[in-house]
């Protein structure tokens, strides 16, 4: 099994976009957020997207993110980015869940339709 994985990887490496968010007491704001690319740099920010959809969110994000947002707010920054995928997107995805990072651990919101539905 290792000597198969060792041969993948040499073969053609997995390429991999990530957004990591977490919570720290140490940091002044207590929040993180970092944006690693499938080439390997990592970026602290303030939000991110990735993907097709991230053409779409990043400039909503761009216009209207602020430093003092407030939960309710980024909620609906964050939906006014959903509707925006909705209304852009071919294909009818109404599955989307919000999750939010905080002091008290992970939390989801739920918008559009039920992920377990399907």
């Amino acid at each position: 099994c290792r000597g198969e994985l060792a041969k993948a990887l040499r073969k053609g490496p997995f390429q991999v976009n990530i957004i990591l968010g977490g919570y720290d007491d140490k940091t002044p704001t207590g929040g993180s957020l970092y944006v690693m690319d499938y080439m390997g740099s990592c970026v602290k920010a303030k939000y991110g997207a990735q993907g097709y959809a991230s053409n779409f969110c990043l400039s909503i994000m761009d216009r209207d993110w602020d430093e003092n947002l407030n939960e309710d707010a980024a909620v609906v920054l964050v939906e006014k980015c959903m509707k925006e995928l909705q209304m852009r997107f071919l294909i009818n995805q109404s599955n989307f869940i919000i999750k939010v990072i905080d002091k008290e651990g992970v939390r989801t919101l739920k918008f559009g339709a039920d992920p377990t539905d399907n």
